[in-house]
């Protein structure tokens, strides 16, 4: 799955989306279509910075940055787009203009999502997520980090279906720096294989994030090596989607991964 960020404020500094720019949704096509090339099966569209201590855009801004991007790539690149949003309002203007998938990082809360999901046979990634983007890491507290999320995973399963959405188009991602400590992400990683269990595709997002500079004591933006490092451990231990910004790299490294294993 391939990250486009159509925010000024991303954490990862590649955001696409500008003030008062009106050739943004060319620039994630262009963006979206070396993704394609270099390996990316979904291109994941998000007009909301998730990032910690971000503030919430209104859902006017947030559906201009969106639906033309997504009505532009969607007659011109070959792969699924998924839209990154909490807002069922968004969600489905983004499904009307020719996504496919719905990233709901807020776990399907907002229970008029699984009316949007089911009314277009949507597929939905449940995360696990404490609090919002901007309070998630200051209330970090777990009695068990993995069968807390596991427990917070099935529940919002179960609601889903409930509520119509299809067994077989719910994806869990436990939610990498999320309401996670940098140990904490380490952890899911290494415990991935511990949510198999929930019997749902895992998706994963590792990506640049924080807990990579803490680990290899740099405070520099280019992380690549160890999102690699951490796809190639998340993909060993079952997740089915490696949500990333840096897609040739990656698929490169999970290719080598699947011939070493093939020989």
């Amino acid at each position: 799955m391939g990250i486009i960020n159509l925010t000024p404020d991303s954490f990862s500094h590649d955001g696409l989306y500008r003030e008062f720019s009106n050739n943004y949704p060319d620039l994630a096509l262009k963006k979206a279509q070396a993704m394609v090339a270099d390996g990316a099966d979904i291109i994941d569209l998000g007009g909301q910075s998730s990032r910690p201590g971000a503030k919430n855009i209104s859902v006017k801004e947030e559906l201009c940055r969106i639906v033309p991007a997504v009505k532009l790539l969607a007659k011109k690149i070959n792969a699924p787009i998924s839209i990154d949003t909490t807002r069922p309002q968004v969600a489905q203007a983004a499904l009307d203009a020719g996504a496919q998938i719905i990233n709901d990082i807020s776990g399907l809360r907002d229970r008029r999502m699984i009316k949007v999901a089911v009314q277009y046979q949507a597929a939905v990634v449940i995360m696990h997520m404490l609090g919002r983007p901007a309070n998630m890491q200051k209330i970090i507290a777990y009695e068990s980090l993995i069968e807390d999320i596991a427990i917070y995973l099935k529940k919002a399963i179960s609601i889903a279906q409930a509520g119509g959405i299809k067994p077989d188009k719910i994806i869990i991602d436990p939610g990498i720096g999320f309401g996670k400590t940098p140990l904490h992400s380490l952890e899911i990683i290494k415990h991935l294989a511990d949510f198999k269990a929930l019997g749902k595709p895992i998706l994963i997002g590792p990506s640049r994030k924080s807990f990579i500079a803490k680990v290899l004591r740099s405070n520099s933006q280019n992380r690549i090596s160890g999102t690699l490092a951490a796809c190639v451990l998340a993909v060993e231990r079952g997740a089915s989607i490696v949500r990333v910004h840096d897609v040739k790299e990656v698929s490169q490294a999970l290719k080598m991964v699947e011939a070493v294993k093939k020989c």
